[in-house]
């Protein structure tokens, strides 16, 4: 079946649950069959994506940026400005909120939702204050006993000379020790692109999820392409050897869970997928809460030590 048949078929459960609703009839009997071969349609379709289009999915605009979950799945949220050593950094924000009632300390890499905004945040791109105040907010999480919940969606850190000379990598580095540190539990949540240590940052969680069309890699496809072939246009060959898709990821032990979005991204439906990725965080907050500092603590670094396949010779 081509793409417009299954569109058909999920405007004609689209129309029936309407109709079911308006009058209060039951029409389960027609609609199952429909969901049915809706389901196996979409699992099809889902199939045969490559690992590049998954990563244009990503890319997609009008792809949920992090505040628009916040917006979404959150309330009381007070962002926090500054590292208190030289500026503030709007593309990695974050401050205390309530996740679906309960408190946490945010921390988000935002993109920006036009042309305007993505310019001031740097796509998302932090510079070392950013992760800065990534680590002051860390340190106010475990006073305060707030979980930390982090949403990321960066191609990576900015990677300008203004960056470098204020101390890039050293930040970075130390922001993973400081979350690896925490006395709170901590889940990450990849929602668009996690790449590099600019993601990793912030990605220190006792669990990390991702959802269904994100992608999250040491690199981005068209860096590998660059390095290996020096030609960028083979990135779509270095996504598929870099295996950079959510199902990749949860095979390989990088990931405890792949949220499912909306059938044909995020983007498509930003309610339903808000509502998915707020029932996985919360479902994974409830089950951290009952281990004490320690315990998280010791948790964290055997889960990232025991990342990786190798064999010793």
């Amino acid at each position: 079946m081509t793409h417009d048949t299954l569109s058909r078929l999920e405007a004609q459960v689209r129309d029936l649950e309407a109709t079911a609703r308006e009058t209060g009839q039951n029409l389960d009997a027609a609609l199952e069959p429909l969901r049915a071969e809706v389901k196996r349609l979409r699992a099809e379709r889902s199939a045969s994506l490559t690992r590049w289009d998954r990563v244009q999915l990503a890319r997609m605009p009008g792809r949920p940026t992090a505040l628009d979950y916040v917006e979404r799945l959150c309330t009381d949220f007070t962002e926090l400005h500054g590292d208190r050593a030289y500026g503030d950094d709007p593309a990695l924000i974050g401050g205390p909120a309530r996740w679906q009632g309960t408190p946490v300390m945010l921390l988000m890499q935002q993109k920006g939702r036009d042309t305007k905004s993505k310019i001031k945040r740097r796509f998302g791109s932090a510079n070392p204050e950013g992760y800065r105040k990534a680590m002051r907010l860390m340190d106010l999480a475990d006073r305060f006993g707030l979980p930390v919940v982090s949403l990321i969606d960066t191609q990576g850190a900015y990677p300008g000379i203004e960056a470098e000379e204020r101390g890039q990598g050293w930040a970075i580095a130390e922001s993973i020790q400081r979350m690896v540190r925490l006395r709170v539990p901590a889940v990450s949540v990849v929602i668009g692109e996690g790449g590099s240590g600019g993601a990793l940052a912030i990605g220190v969680g006792n669990r990390v999820l991702i959802q269904e069309n994100a992608w999250y890699s040491v690199i981005s496809p068209e860096g590998a392409a660059s390095i290996i072939w020096k030609d960028a246009s083979k990135a779509p060959q270095a996504a598929e050897a870099l295996k950079v898709t959510a199902a990749d990821l949860l095979d390989l032990g990088i990931v405890e869970e792949v949220i499912a979005e909306p059938p044909g991204g995020a983007h498509l439906d930003v309610d339903a997928a808000a509502q998915a990725v707020g029932e996985a965080v919360s479902r994974h907050l409830a089950e951290l809460s009952n281990l004490d500092g320690e315990a998280l603590r010791a948790e964290r670094a055997r889960r990232f030590r025991a990342l990786g396949a190798f064999t010793e010779v």
